[in-house]
């Protein structure tokens, strides 16, 4: 009997291992079936279809509609995004040192970089590029430009510039190098007694950066509290947001856990080192636009109690990438694991829509505690401790931004003036005078409503023209308004653009707290220790 039941033990393992043997095998010829198939339509296609078709662009079509079919993350990156992509992860790359976009019909620089090769040769923002080393440059995408300028630090190119407001065309030798993006742009005090810290990404020595921003705040006297201001930061690389963890909690604990398909490479990361600061009350401040690493930083400290996120609910990434070789120098980035925080909870939004997560409403999240035993709760991003209600820009204004308007008008102030008052104390009082380069430059605000009032036109009888160019009417009327109900708004978008010119981005964030509400209710929070505490579940 017992041998019996030995051999069926036997032939069971046998049954199971071949089944699995048989699974795999389907699974690797329903891949080299379909692989095939794909390549037959490719070269089909590219021999008898009846206009010529570009190859690369084709098979770039397919690729994208492959990766996009599965997650916002996973993307291909060609060979001429290889340098944008080294950028956002490294925080550096070597070429102009110069944000460039197009601008009517030329390449143009939007931003240029404290020290970067584009400000020592020369160059502004406002100034197009018409050629670079002999090829024309008009028509011509970011991409296209990209690939040619960038190169080898010490390397040089050659452009001819046209600087805004003139007609006068001329050379510049641009020595390329390597240009650095700091992470933090701006710390200091916001109060006699508080810190602030930005931090816009999670690139390079990030968390060195936080903690010496942290030591020369600490320098200047006691303080009561720090803000660490995580809005539109949309993370970086995981080992920083370890380390900035790392800075505020003690050494050995846990601040996240990566699970993935391959078991093998799940991985659980704890803090290595002392933390710097155990004691000082955080404010951390959170926007939809927070995500990845940023989540893990806020949630990491919620868990533990260590500080208190305020702001909005984060964007919900809760997803790990990693990038793999596939020739050509091209690669692609995909999603490998989830990572999961102290609390055991993973923050990864569930559904998307256009590549945007769709909210989840708290009564269909799971719950989790805090060290303290607060409730907390997955998917959808982190909800924080305080919400505050988000201030999102108009359609009018964005539009300004969008259409380059304000950019433009920055392009003629900037020739007035060789220098401005500090950022946090320039205020931009020309207003009117803005009102009219508007109504000279023939902006013409296209609203949401012009646009389903023009698709509901389409659709109902022609009798009712008269009533429908009545309506536009009163809405062009309404919009010749919103340029005094948006002026607050719009004048710190002003700021923001001239401060960058002279200042670059270290001016930008200090300007940006002018008049920052989120920033005056962490203030108070931090003046208010019991509050705190009780927030804390202390």
């Amino acid at each position: 009997m017992k041998k019996s039941i030995k051999v069926f033990g036997l032939l069971a393992i046998l049954i199971v291992g071949m089944s699995a043997a048989v699974v795999k095998n389907d699974k690797l010829f329903e891949i080299t079936k379909n692989i095939e198939i794909f390549a037959n339509i490719f070269q089909k296609l590219n021999t008898n279809y009846v206009d010529e078709i570009d190859p690369s662009e084709l098979m770039r079509i397919g690729i994208d509609a492959m990766v996009g079919s599965l997650d916002p993350y996973t993307n291909f990156i060609s060979e001429s995004q290889i340098e944008s992509y080294r950028l956002s992860n490294e925080g550096k790359y070597q070429g102009m040192g110069a944000i460039i976009d197009v601008v009517g019909d030329y390449i143009t620089i939007l931003e240029t970089y404290e020290d970067g090769p584009a400000l020592k040769a020369g160059m502004k923002a406002g100034d197009q590029i018409v050629e670079v080393n002999g090829f024309q440059t008009k028509g011509k995408t970011t991409d296209e430009m990209n690939a040619i300028a960038k190169g080898v630090a010490g390397t040089t190119v050659n452009l001819k510039i046209q600087r805004s407001g003139t007609k006068e065309i001329f050379d510049v030798e641009l020595i390329r190098g390597e240009t650095i993006i700091p992470n933090v742009p701006y710390s200091g005090r916001v109060a006699d007694n508080i810190g602030y810290i930005s931090l816009t990404t999670f690139t390079q020595n990030a968390s060195g950066n936080i903690k010496k921003a942290l030591q020369e705040l600490k320098k200047e006297g006691d303080m009561d509290g720090v803000i660490l201001d995580l809005r539109y930061n949309g993370g970086g690389l995981l080992r920083e947001a370890i380390a900035i963890s790392n800075l505020f909690i003690p050494q050995k604990k846990e601040v996240v856990t990566t699970r993935g398909k391959i078991k093998e490479r799940d991985r659980t990361f704890n803090t290595m080192s002392p933390a710097e600061d155990l004691e000082i009350p955080i404010v951390v401040l959170t926007n939809k636009r927070s995500a990845s690493a940023s989540e893990i930083v806020s949630g990491v400290l919620q868990d533990y109690d260590r500080g208190v996120v305020m702001g909005q609910r984060t964007f919900g990434k809760g997803l790990v990438q990693n990038t793999e070789e596939i020739g050509y120098n091209s690669r692609v980035k995909l999603t490998t694991s989830k990572y999961y925080i102290p609390s055991r909870r993973c923050i990864q939004a569930v559904k998307y829509e256009n590549g945007e997560p769709v909210d989840i409403p708290d009564s269909e999240r799971s719950k989790f505690e805090t060290a303290n035993g607060r409730v907390v709760l997955d998917g959808g991003g982190v909800t924080p401790d305080v919400k505050l209600p988000a201030k999102e820009q108009s359609e009018y204004t964005k539009a300004l931004v969008s259409e380059r308007v304000i950019f433009k008008y920055v392009n003629e102030y900037v020739t007035k003036y060789d220098s401005v008052a500090a950022p946090g104390a320039f205020r931009f009082v020309e207003y009117p005078d803005f009102k009219l380069y508007v109504f000279n430059s023939g902006f013409d605000f296209d609203s949401d409503l012009e646009g389903k009032l023009a698709e509901l036109e389409k659709e109902v009888d022609t009798a009712l023209s008269a009533d429908f160019d009545l309506l536009k009417t009163k809405i062009i009327a309404t919009q010749a308004d919103d340029i005094d109900e948006f002026q607050e708004e719009i004048t710190k978008e002003i700021e923001m653009q001239i401060i960058a010119r002279y200042y670059y981005q270290s001016g930008k964030a200090k300007q940006k707290l002018n008049g920052d509400s989120e920033i005056q209710e962490a203030i108070k929070l931090l003046n208010d220790p019991a509050r705190y505490n009780k927030i804390l579940g202390k």
